[in-house]
């Protein structure tokens, strides 16, 4: 049981879980845009993401993170090396265009994450920017990236699934803002810390009725985006609603974080089901 717990340990802090939400709303984009991506992008988005994850988590410091002596954090470091070398295989195979996005959202997670401006301060440090830039992070990853790889143009359809992908993950970092308040500056202002957690909470209620209004917007929508968003709308206001200041270890990372896999499953079923029919 102890090496389970250890494995399953790993798999969480290593960002794979992460890696694999996001791999799974690039999947979610394809079949919902009706588009082909490339099995090279995926592969780039899916290794990437756990070394830019494990990066942030663990790299704000450089220096710490060069000399680290911690043997956990080691092995996390060699296999987030590993998964970048992986990564960085795979841009030899994609498509020019998508370059100019993937240089933004690069450019977006170091000005997060490095302390590049004055007073040694990055993006997260400024108050209200954090939740802002990975949900734009994340959007930008998920959704315009196998847009560009696939598609000429950005069509209406794209660009409400961007926005709606942008208050997806808006409403999940609702309980890790929540689970982190005992813990964040209070310079960092925080939205849990500018309007209480009750407060928080009505916000992330607002932004999942917000997030299903969007499915409606769509000119292709039919009965499996329909029947997906909805079983989709409750489970995030459950999840909103089951959210503390005092949360189970596994709440937010693991939990919070299968719900895009979640997604990808109803919405795989879903479809098979209603080509049967």
């Amino acid at each position: 049981m102890t090496m389970i717990k250890k494995i399953f340990d790993f798999y969480l802090d290593a960002s794979i879980h992460v890696a694999l939400a996001i791999f799974s709303l690039v999947h979610v984009t394809a079949l919902t845009l009706n588009i082909s991506v490339p099995l090279e992008l995926y592969c780039f988005i899916f290794f990437g993401s756990i070394s830019c994850y494990n990066f942030v988590k663990f790299g704000v410091e450089a220096e710490k993170y060069i000399l680290v002596t911690n043997t956990y954090q080691k092995n996390i470091q060699f296999f987030s090396l590993g998964c970048l070398l992986v990564a960085g295989y795979q841009l030899f195979f994609l498509p020019e265009r998508i370059f100019i996005v993937l240089l933004v959202l690069v450019a977006n997670t170091g000005l997060y994450a490095l302390p590049i401006l004055p007073k040694h301060k990055n993006f997260r440090s400024f108050s209200g920017l954090k939740i802002l830039i990975v949900a734009a992070v994340w959007a930008g990853t998920t959704v315009v990236l196998p847009a560009f790889s696939a598609l000429e143009t950005i069509s209406w359809n794209v660009k409400v699934e961007t926005a709606q992908r942008f208050l997806f993950v808006l409403i999940l970092l609702v309980p890790f803002e929540i689970r982190d308040l005992k813990y964040d500056s209070a310079s960092l202002k925080t939205l849990p810390q500018r309007v209480g957690v009750k407060g928080t909470k009505m916000i992330g209620y607002c932004w999942t009725i917000l997030f299903y209004a969007g499915t409606f917007l769509k000119t292709d929508l039919d009965v499996a985006h329909i029947t997906v968003k909805t079983i989709l709308f409750i489970v995030l206001m459950l999840m909103v609603y089951k959210t503390k200041l005092n949360q189970h270890k596994y709440f937010s990372s693991f939990w919070v974080e299968a719900i895009p896999l979640l997604w990808w499953f109803l919405f795989i079923i879903n479809k098979n089901y209603f080509i049967l029919l």
